[in-house]
């Protein structure tokens, strides 16, 4: 078996940085008691930053930029890993500050890791990813608020990795569910996902009033931004925001009313840190409520080679559902 691999590698240069997929070894990668063959990555925002060496992703270099990725283990120093182990990475600051997923090969930390639950493949857990993983992480955190099936729930930059994800989830769990999007074209996509309507996000997307009519019993926002703000402004009384994004802008230009006059929660949601248990629960959850038929629908497939032209196509919200990296 040949001792090297391809990956893609961000190296330091004077006018900022350059990507290019490289012949690479172990050597190469940090050192970490479990190695994985990569099979599958995936595509999301964050990683379009980081290629375009925007939002200061890419901490140090050289690099291999990727947030999560699923393969086999191929050698493990940890007793809670075996050779042959299917495993999935996301989160933890890898592709980050360490290398991560656009590689055939990778070198991690045993803790990071989690085992395959039974269900998923590596190509449907990367058709989940990061991006899924959030996306069931909002949904448990409105469930947990108390948030009832057959209420009205708003999703914001609905077509994307996360909204995509989230749209499908809350109409399996019987919610009604509104789709929020700037892309009119993309209507059809997000009804056969169980989108009950589609929300025009320029209604949305202008400074409106703190308090506005109650039309949403809760919320999963991607934007951020005086989206959210809107969004808010418009939860009806003893509702629930969970928010994971800021595509929008990471201000936030409300006031208290909505969360004092009508007893609203704005929840955060991240998945880069979030604890072991939850993780699991959150997996567990998608495995059983999830069908390959859903993956199919909202996923496609790209090469390593092609990641670099499609940074700019994903930072421009151009790119519908998820986006599966065969490494």
């Amino acid at each position: 078996m040949s001792n090297t691999f391809r990956a893609l590698v961000a190296r330091k240069r004077d006018s900022g940085h350059a990507i290019g997929i490289e012949e690479i070894t172990e050597r190469d990668l940090p050192e970490a008691d479990v190695t994985v063959d990569v099979e599958f990555s995936s595509f999301n925002y964050k990683d379009g930053l980081a290629l375009k060496g925007l939002g200061r992703i890419l901490r140090t270099f050289p690099m291999i930029p990727g947030i999560d990725f699923a393969g086999t283990v191929r050698a493990s120093a940890s007793p809670s890993f075996r050779p042959g182990d299917k495993v999935v990475l996301t989160g933890w600051g890898v592709g980050e500050s360490w290398s991560g997923g656009f590689s055939q090969r990778a070198r991690v930390k045993s803790e990071w890791l989690a085992k395959l639950p039974k269900g998923l493949s590596t190509r449907t857990a990367m058709a989940v990813g990061t991006a899924g993983l959030t996306a069931m992480l909002c949904v448990i955190t409105l469930e947990r608020h108390g948030i009832k099936k057959g209420g009205d729930v708003l999703v914001t930059g609905a077509a994307g990795g996360v909204g995509s994800v989230a749209v499908r989830l809350l109409s399996r769990l019987g919610y009604r569910v509104h789709a929020l999007t700037g892309r009119a074209s993309e209507e059809t996509f997000l009804k056969s996902l169980g989108a009950t309507d589609i929300v025009a996000r320029d209604a949305y997307q202008q400074p409106g009033k703190p308090l506005q009519s109650e039309v949403w019993h809760g919320a999963v926002d991607t934007v951020g931004g005086a989206l959210l703000a809107n969004v808010l402004a418009s939860t009806a009384y003893g509702g629930a925001v969970a928010a994971c994004g800021l595509a929008g802008g990471g201000d936030l230009p409300t006031s208290v009313f909505p969360f004092i006059l009508r007893n609203i929660a704005l929840l955060g949601v991240d998945s880069v840190n979030c604890p072991a248990g939850r993780r699991a629960e959150a997996w567990g959850r998608i495995a059983d409520l999830l069908t390959e038929e859903d993956f199919a629908r909202v996923t496609q497939e790209v090469q390593l080679d092609d990641l670099p032209a499609l940074a700019d196509t994903i930072l421009a919200g151009q790119v519908r559902g998820r986006t599966v990296v065969r490494v």
